[in-house]
């Protein structure tokens, strides 16, 4: 359909595409090897460093947030763009200090040296057990400075994902008491910075806590760095339950970044090479839509339940791919360069944005970073979006599927896995020459590509959501088969590997000409963009490109870690039981091989000959969340430490009760559209209303049938056919009705009022309900 036109145009954003770094918090300054950059160091100290943000800045600007120039180089910092006036009467854009209000590198030095330390104590993550009081008192004085009068522990709560953006929980503390004669002074404890407590029966737990018992604790994640955000200082934590159980979406990810550190480390170590350990490094590619807000708040569906559950297509949708990194309509970009403002100041990289492919539809994409920074960063980036897109007149909307008919939305998930000390262990240049030994690309490349084969319905799991059911396979985002793309020359390279060739890998490349005079030819990787395929590698890194862009990708990163780190595991064992290096390899790729798939994951004949193969399909998001509490899956997070078989039952459970109580929204929205709203104006427009009726009564039959259901699996796989089938055959008439109701009459926000700022602007740059006018003159 037309949904489909412009969608293979559709491309990740280079930030998070090309700098696959082996990087991460808590490590020295590193040369990051990039695919199409040159060495950059990322440079902590650069927090307070003071630019001007320009309207064209954004790479420059995010560049110079995490990246300086290599040790010896003597070259400045990248130059930066002075700011022009936009002429925008609701916007001002002041200069922005670069990570001011994030406490690590030159912010933290200066208040920690008054308590006798450095911000280097900040790299090692067993500080809290050393030098929690000074740090407290170090950060009181931040506060104080700030007029910050207020911390909360900042947790991820089960299901945290969908329903709100950014989906976090919180509750804010006055670092202030006041004395007996009324004085107010300030108090903040080390105690209080590392622990707090709650309920943790009111957020969804899957029955691990119930009201009458229900203690929650929160404890500081040292991994994360603290933040400020106007009044409030934010301490990234954890959140578990008073038997020790895992209450929320952050410890399961530490536990599995322990994992891969343990058993990356014991790897290296048995193939000759000493490093401090393994950790995962991400880039999340955020897609979402902007709608004037006034259009917005007509509609109860999108406020409700973050999508429309009914609407005709308007004569223009995305047929002509004439959306695709347009230029920005500017109310927009207004917004955009805001959203990047307050995330500079808190040292969040937002380094690249751009229009997407249907209507409305932006990205923003930040450079490379340790796994769950990385995950923190992206959910206030969630939510500094849904806030400030109010203060524009716009909403912005991260539901995966909000409009039938155009692209959904995703986030492309770039995984690598490095050395703290900066390898990047899927560059295989950087890895040879780093190593000494060019087996370990292969066997790093061997373990994930066994992983993805023995673990494939682990991670179609991780990328179910009630938004990615409209998504998956439909010419958008990659089908529910779990397979990776290789790339013909590295392709190459292990089938010659595995009939005894060489094992140094060596990307070839190619020159490109475009035939002018005046443009020299350049060189390009070998391997093409397989944009078709869930799991491809790109050089340096691979994408996840099926996560949907609602969602909390802990668990995503979480089941990729944990299935690398089992294999590297298992790949250890044979080592140490006196096989060779090159024989295990050769063992792992001929043994999962069938994972591999280079071709168009998009062809119709596809999933089923996945499934003669042996590859992991799963259809339906219900029976993927079933698979994580299979005797495999429970064995193997029990194995790497991760999760044990209460904590995986529970997160089922949530998710089951997740996708009911998100399809009931729904109908009851479009129930209530119906008789609210769209009935009486086909009545006033003297036209029958018989079929609005009969939907009505289809719907609410559908809801008794949900609701009559067993609870847990079979309720979701009812609540699915609702919204796949019944919703979906039901709109119809109410779409077909829409367009036979003069617009007059018609009671709620259209398709083309929602999708088209840019054609609604008048001559003076204004959108009915958005702010942002232009100045004349």
């Amino acid at each position: 359909g037309r949904e489909h036109f412009g969608a293979l145009l559709s491309s990740p954003s280079p930030s998070a595409r090309e700098m696959g770094s082996g990087t991460s918090k808590g490590a020295p300054p590193a040369v990051v090897q990039t695919a199409a950059y040159p060495p950059v160091v990322v440079n902590k100290q650069l927090a307070g460093v003071k630019v001007s943000q320009g309207d064209d800045s954004a790479h420059s600007v995010a560049s110079t947030v995490v990246a300086s120039p290599a040790p010896g180089t003597g070259a400045p910092p990248p130059g930066l763009v002075p700011f022009q006036a936009s002429g925008f009467a609701s916007v001002s854009a002041p200069s922005v200090e670069l990570g001011e209000k994030c406490f690590v590198g030159a912010v933290a030095d200066k208040y920690l040296k008054k308590q006798g330390l450095s911000a280097a104590i900040l790299d090692d993550w067993k500080w809290p057990s050393q030098h929690s009081d000074a740090v407290a008192a170090a950060i009181m004085a931040w506060g104080k400075d700030n007029n910050a009068t207020m911390f909360t522990h900042w947790f991820q709560p089960l299901g945290a994902n969908n329903v709100r953006p950014g989906g976090t929980g919180q509750v804010h503390q006055n670092m202030m008491v006041f004395q007996k004669d009324g004085k107010p002074i300030w108090k903040f404890s080390g105690k209080e910075l590392l622990r707090g407590e709650t309920d943790g029966s009111s957020y969804p737990n899957g029955g691990m806590r119930a009201t009458h018992t229900a203690g929650g604790y929160t404890v500081l994640d040292a991994s994360s760095p603290i933040f400020m955000r106007g009044d409030t200082i934010y301490i990234p934590t954890i959140f578990m339950s008073w038997t020790g159980l895992a209450t929320d979406e952050k410890i399961p990810l530490l536990r599995s970044c322990e994992a891969l550190t343990r058993e990356g480390k014991r790897l290296l170590k048995n193939l000759g090479f000493t490093a401090s350990g393994v950790v995962p490094n991400i880039g999340l590619e955020q897609e979402f839509f902007f709608v004037p807000r006034s259009a917005y708040a007509r509609r109860m569906d999108l406020q409700m339940t973050g999508r429309t559950v009914m609407g005709k297509l308007p004569p223009r949708g995305q047929e002509m791919s004439d959306h695709y990194m347009a230029p920005p309509n500017q109310v927009a970009l207004e917004c955009m360069k805001a959203i990047q403002d307050e995330c500079y100041k808190l040292g969040i990289p937002l380094r690249t944005r751009h229009r997407e492919v249907a209507p409305n539809q932006y990205e923003f994409a930040p450079m490379f970073g340790y796994a769950t920074s990385q995950i923190d960063q992206n959910l206030m980036v969630m939510q500094i979006c849904d806030e400030v897109s109010s203060r524009y007149g716009l909403a912005c909307l991260f539901q995966e599927k909000p409009f039938a008919g155009i692209n959904g939305s995703g986030k492309h998930n770039n995984w690598s896995v490095g050395t703290p000390e900066g390898c990047n262990l899927l560059n295989p240049g950087q890895t040879t020459k780093v190593t000494g030994n060019p087996e370990v690309f292969n066997a790093v490349v061997a373990c994930i590509v066994s992983g993805v084969d023995k673990h494939g319905d682990l991670m179609r799991m991780s990328i179910a959501s009630p938004g990615n059911d409209f998504r998956l396979g439909c010419m958008e985002a990659p089908p529910a088969v779990m397979s990776t793309y290789l790339g013909p020359d590295l392709t190459k390279h292990l089938e010659a590997y595995m009939a005894g060739g060489t094992a140094d890998y060596k990307p070839s490349s190619r020159m490109l000409s475009a035939g002018l005079e005046n443009i020299a030819a350049f060189d390009v990787p070998a391997e093409d963009r397989n944009r078709t395929s869930p799991f491809p590698y790109g050089g340096c890194r691979f994408e996840f490109r099926a996560v949907g862009s609602s969602q909390n990708v802990s668990m995503v990163n979480t089941v990729l870690n944990t299935l690398t780190a089992e294999a590297m595991a298992d790949y250890s064992a044979k080592l140490e039981a006196g096989k060779k290096p090159r024989d295990v390899t050769t063992e792992l790729l001929k043994t999962h091989w069938k994972a591999v798939f280079n071709g168009n994951g998009y062809a119709e004949d596809w999933p089923d000959k996945a499934v003669e193969r042996g590859i992991w399909r799963i259809d339906s998001g219900i029976d993927a969340y079933k698979t994580m509490t299979s005797d495999k899956n429970c064995a193997l997070f029990d194995k790497m430490k991760v999760m044990n078989r209460e904590e995986l039952e529970a997160r089922t459970a949530v998710n089951y009760t997740q996708y009911v109580g998100t399809v009931e929204m729904e109908v009851l929205c479009m129930i209530d559209m119906l008789n609210q709203q769209v009935i009486p104006a086909v009545k006033a427009a003297g036209q029958s209303t018989s079929a609005l009726s009969d939907v009505v009564a289809t719907l609410k039959y559908a809801l008794g049938q949900i609701h009559a259901a067993p609870e847990g699996h079979a309720q979701a796989s009812v609540a699915r056919s609702v919204r796949l089938e019944t919703m979906v055959q039901q709109r119809e008439a109410v779409d077909a009705a829409e367009g036979l109701c003069p617009s007059h009459l018609w009671p709620m926000a259209t398709y083309r009022e929602l999708l088209f700022l840019d054609s609604q602007q008048d001559g003076h740059g204004a959108t009915p309900g958005v702010l942002g006018t232009l100045k004349q003159g």
